[in-house]
């Protein structure tokens, strides 16, 4: 067919197909994904509006304010601290800070060198340390970067008369601690916030100053004040438009202790002295009332400087770590009341049964009888002692036959035993207002059969006496030995006594509570133990003795327990006072305790001695 042979009718005839063609309708299917991919975008947009504009909206509001503004900050004081009587324990003084702000450095390189040279000479930074800072500072959530504080006088001659470009100069205040070692690991310090807290709390802003350790990081929402800032709006080319007060700031709440600040110097001054006698360095005091709970001291040797805690990062024996509510030790035989108390309530023994002690037992091999017996040493001969001599003289032999049997003697065994670990909470906390309390750790067969091995007869006797594999923490050990003295009942310790509101009102206040109560269970048998521990003072075989001239009546414990393949001890003394009901409730119980002693409980006594005739003069005998 040539050209001449198309027609009209076949040229309509091709278009009406084509048209058919093209007019073919779309599968459900097509439509379907349409629909499912428009609605995941319309999800994902609203997701991304509510993250913005609930979750984050603080965070990004901030960061948007700082690229067309700057703020000044008025800061605000933190509140006081104050001890039991009113004493400050830490107060607030005027200062000055520098910021180095980069948008009002010089344009020209070298003129902006020349800056950063004077900041060197002036402040002591450096060019790689300021270039270091520089780099790791999160620009996003403020526009200047903080240099340094507390400037000396001659530094703010110079920066006043010098004027810097791109140095500003703010006023705030600075924590002060005229007792700081005292008082390191009690107070804490505070230091500047971090990405880290603006996520954790929006409402901060970047140069804002908190709570990082101690009653300081416990109590920050009550002691931070609400600092005062003006919002200075720019336009596009920084030129400031508008003036904002965004805030008046006000001054934050005062903090109402149960610390007693002249009892802790003395009792830390004591403490330390004798450290510095046995040529040591690392030991622990606390005290508390154990009719209510409330903490009458608390240190942790060696402390740290609050002022110039940068100086301390680098020392040694952990000067940050606070071994009174997070160091874990073996009780040695401080743990003693507690198994006389348990062996008193589930009848192994009553407090006439006597028990030889020849200064050993021995305990045959059970899977090779021809080898050599397992020893297991008192750390004298003691002869026959009953549960009053047997804590007074800490017979190891008589808890080693009471914990885990011996020939014709019952023994509690590990389940009893870790069941009255629990009765008397030592694998719980004693939710002290501070932070980085830990629990202690109970031993038991299921947990040694996981390491791969057996828990054994020597085991037993191990843990009966407080070594081994069981571990707590010094206000653990110190609870328990005021629940001895209160006949079963522990409380929750409490260093906040009140908050105090900028106005004067109470808005906050501590009571007595009872974390546990196992009075009823544990009867007039705790007597028995309490008459034990007062042997230990009174009795001339008694490992306290030293504290029997006191005025006022101790009932106490010692202990030794042995580490690092005993290589060295850890000597403790536990006790309060007065032990005689006709003097009242007891109103003290403290610990010392002195690691790699020397001597053992010898080292510690002494200081235990000391304090409770301290306190006695100066406090309950004023009452």
């Amino acid at each position: 067919m040539n050209k001449r042979d198309i027609n009209l009718e076949d040229i309509l005839t091709d278009k009406v197909v084509e048209e058919d063609l093209l007019e073919v309708p779309l599968g459900d299917r097509v439509f379907k994904s349409f629909f499912v991919l428009v609605l995941f975008l319309i999800l994902v947009v609203i997701g991304q509006l509510v993250n913005l504009g609930v979750f984050n909206n603080s965070f990004y509001t901030s960061r948007s304010l700082a690229n067309i503004s700057y703020a000044e900050v008025e800061p605000a004081p933190r509140g006081v601290i104050v001890d039991r009587f009113g004493i400050p324990l830490i107060r607030n003084e005027q200062t000055l800070n520098t910021f180095l702000v980069p948008h009002e450095l010089p344009k020209n390189l070298d003129d902006r060198l020349s800056v950063f040279r004077r900041i060197n000479e002036i402040l002591g930074i450096d060019q790689r340390e300021l270039d270091q800072r520089i780099k790791e500072k999160d620009w996003g959530s403020s526009e200047k970067l903080f240099l340094t504080g507390d400037l000396d006088h001659n530094q703010i001659a110079i920066l006043e008369s010098d004027n810097v470009p791109g140095l500003r100069v703010e006023q705030s205040f600075k924590r002060v601690h005229e007792l700081s070692l005292t008082f390191s690991h009690l107070l804490g310090f505070t230091g500047l916030v971090s990405v880290h807290d603006l996520k954790q709390s929006p409402g901060l802003f970047i140069d804002d100053e908190i709570g990082k350790a101690g009653l300081e990081a416990y109590y920050d929402a009550s002691l931070r004040g609400v600092n005062g800032r003006e919002i200075f709006l720019r336009d596009a080319v920084g030129k400031i438009k508008e003036k904002r007060v965004s805030a008046l700031s006000q001054v934050g709440g005062k903090l109402e202790t149960f610390i007693d600040r002249e009892f802790q110097e003395y009792f830390y001054n004591r403490l330390m002295q004798a450290l510095s006698e046995l040529d040591r360095n690392i030991g622990v005091g606390i005290a508390i009332n154990p009719q209510n709970g409330e903490v009458l001291a608390l240190f942790s040797i060696p402390g740290f400087d609050a002022n110039n805690v940068a100086g301390f990062l680098e020392s040694n024996n952990q000067p940050f770590f606070n071994r009174a509510v997070s160091g874990l030790y073996a009780p040695g035989s401080t743990i003693k009341p507690l198994v006389a108390t348990a062996a008193l309530v589930e009848g192994v023994v009553n407090p006439g049964t006597e028990i030889f002690s020849a200064g050993f037992i021995e305990i045959p091999n059970p899977y090779s009888p021809d080898s050599p017996p397992s020893l297991f040493l008192d750390w004298r001969p003691h002869g026959w002692v009953d549960l009053h001599s047997a804590l007074a003289r800490s017979s190891n032999v008589y808890f080693y036959e009471v914990g885990g049997g011996f020939k014709n003697q019952q023994g509690l065994g590990i389940t009893k035993l870790k069941d009255w670990w629990q009765k008397f909470n030592l694998g719980g906390k004693t939710e002290i207002d501070l932070p980085g309390e830990v629990p202690g750790f109970l031993p038991d067969p299921y947990w040694k059969n996981e390491q791969g091995e057996t828990w054994r007869l020597g085991d037993t006797y191990n843990v009966s006496i407080g070594q081994g594999d069981l571990l707590v923490t010094p206000i653990t050990l110190l609870n328990y030995i005021s629940a001895i003295a209160t006949g079963g009942e522990f409380y929750q310790l409490r260093i906040m006594k009140s908050v105090i509101d900028r106005e004067g009102e109470e808005i906050i206040r501590s009571k007595p509570t009872v974390l546990k109560d196992i009075s009823q269970g544990i009867g007039g048998y705790v007597k028995e133990v309490q008459q034990g521990m007062r042997d230990a003072v009174v009795r001339p075989y008694g490992t306290a003795n030293l504290l029997s001239g006191l005025p006022v009546s101790v009932a106490a414990k010692t202990g030794t327990s042995q580490v690092n393949n005993n290589e060295k001890v850890n000597a403790f003394f536990v006790g309060y006072a007065p032990y005689d009901p006709l003097a009242g409730e007891p109103q003290i119980a403290i610990l010392v305790l002195v690691e790699d002693a020397r001597e053992g409980s010898l080292n510690v006594v002494p200081v235990a001695r000391d304090v409770f005739s301290w306190y006695y003069e100066n406090r309950i005998k004023l009452r």
